[in-house]
C-alpha cells in the first residue's frame, strides 16, 4: 500500500509516528512524509493525485495539517482518523458539547472568546480548570482557585484565543490515560498536569470494566479509531477530561506494530471500522507479528516525494522527508 503521513515539526523526532513509518516501510509499504508546517502547499495538485490508499495525520492542534487532511477527505480520499472526527475532538468546546449530549461523563463546560468573560461564571463553580479550546499536551492548563485568582490570570490568558473552563474534579493527583488501537484498550497511570510530581512515572495499570466501557463509548461517540482519553477518578466516578486523536501510545506493548497494523486495516477498509467485535481491554500480549509485506512491491527506501510546492523557475520543486529525519 502507499500511505501519506502528515507530520508537523513538533513531532519531527518523536517515536510516534516515526516508528510506525519505519515499521510500515519495513513491511514493504510505501510511505510519503509531508511536513505541512514547513512547506508551501500546492493544495489542488496534492489532493487531486489520488495516489495514496490513506492519509494519516500526526500534528498539533491548530496546525495546518488538519486543513490538508480535510482537503483530502473532501475529494473522497481515506483519512486516519476520519477528518471530521478529528475536528470534533481538537476543538475542546465542541468536544464537550458532543460528548455531554451523547451521555459521556464530561464536566460541565463554559466557553468564552475573551478571558474577561470568565468573570461571569458563578463563584460556586470554583475551583475551575481553564485551558485553550485548541490546546494539547497539557499546554496552558490553569487551576483557578477563586474569582480573585482569575483576575490575576487574565493577562496570561489574553493571547490564548477561545478558552474553556470546567469545574475542577477532586482527584488523587494522577489520571488514567486510555489508549485505543486495533480494537484493544490499554491503560496507564500518570501524573496530572495540575499536580506535577517528578517522582510519579507513567506505568501500565489494569483497566476497570467501568473505564473500559467509557473508553469504548468515546470511540463510538466521536467516530475515532486510533485515540486516547484522559480519565480522572473523581468522588462521583470516572470523568473524561480530554480526548486525543492519534496520541503517543506510550507504554502500549509493540505500539509501532499495533498502530501500523491498525492503519493498514483502516486503509483497506476505506477508513471504516476494522473490527466488528466490541473494543475490549487488552490482556498482556506477545509482540504483534508483522503482516505479510505488500505483494506489489519489494521493500523500498525513503524518501518518496510529493509535488507540493510552487514551481521554482521552470521545474517543479518537491518536498519530502528532510535529510536526517528518522522515518
Amino acid at each position: 500500500m502507499r500511505l501519506c503521513f502528515l507530520v508537523e515539526e513538533h513531532y519531527r523526532h518523536d517515536g510516534m509516528p516515526n516508528e510506525v513509518i519505519g515499521q510500515l516501510t519495513a513491511w514493504g509499504h510505501r510511505v510519503d512524509v509531508v511536513r505541512p508546517g514547513g512547506s508551501l502547499l500546492r493544495m489542488t495538485e496534492v489532493v487531486d493525485t489520488g495516489a495514496h490508499d490513506a492519509w494519516v495525520l500526526k500534528t498539533v492542534s491548530g496546525g495546518p495539517g488538519l486543513t490538508l487532511l480535510e482537503a483530502a477527505a473532501a475529494t473522497g480520499l481515506t483519512t486516519v482518523n476520519d477528518a471530521r472526527s478529528i475536528r470534533g475532538v481538537r476543538d475542546k468546546a465542541l468536544a464537550a458539547a458532543i460528548g455531554r449530549g451523547r451521555g459521556l461523563p464530561l464536566p460541565p463546560t463554559y466557553a468564552v472568546a475573551r478571558p474577561e468573560l470568565l468573570r461571569e461564571i458563578p463563584a460556586a463553580e470554583y475551583p475551575l480548570v481553564v485551558k485553550p479550546a485548541d490546546g494539547s499536551s497539557g499546554r496552558a492548563v490553569h487551576l483557578v482557585s477563586s474569582p480573585e485568582r482569575l483576575e490575576t490570570l487574565l493577562p496570561v490568558l489574553a493571547g490564548e484565543g477561545m478558552l474553556i473552563a470546567q469545574p475542577y474534579v477532586p482527584n488523587s493527583g494522577t489520571d488514567i490515560k486510555v489508549y485505543a488501537v486495533g480494537g484493544e484498550l490499554f491503560a496507564t497511570e500518570r501524573c496530572s498536569p495540575l499536580h506535577p510530581d517528578p517522582s510519579v512515572r507513567e506505568r501500565r495499570v489494569p483497566l476497570s470494566s467501568e473505564v473500559a466501557a467509557i473508553a469504548a463509548q468515546v470511540g463510538a461517540v466521536y467516530g475515532l479509531d486510533l485515540y486516547g482519553l484522559d480519565v480522572l477518578l473523581g468522588p462521583d466516578g470516572p470523568v473524561v477530561v480530554d480526548v486525543n486523536d492519534f496520541p503517543s501510545f506510550r507504554q502500549v506493548p509493540d505500539a509501532a506494530a499495533r498502530v501500523a497494523r491498525a492503519v493498514l486495516g483502516l486503509a483497506r477498509a476505506g477508513g471504516g471500522p476494522t473490527t466488528a467485535a466490541p473494543v475490549h481491554a487488552a490482556a498482556p500480549a506477545a509482540p504483534v507479528p508483522a503482516p505479510a509485506p505488500a505483494t506489489a512491491a519489494a521493500p523500498v527506501s525513503l524518501p518518496y516525494v510529493l509535488p507540493l510546492s510552487i514551481p521554482a523557475q521552470s521545474s517543479p520543486a518537491q518536498i519530502s522527508a528532510a535529510a536526517g529525519d528518522t522515518v
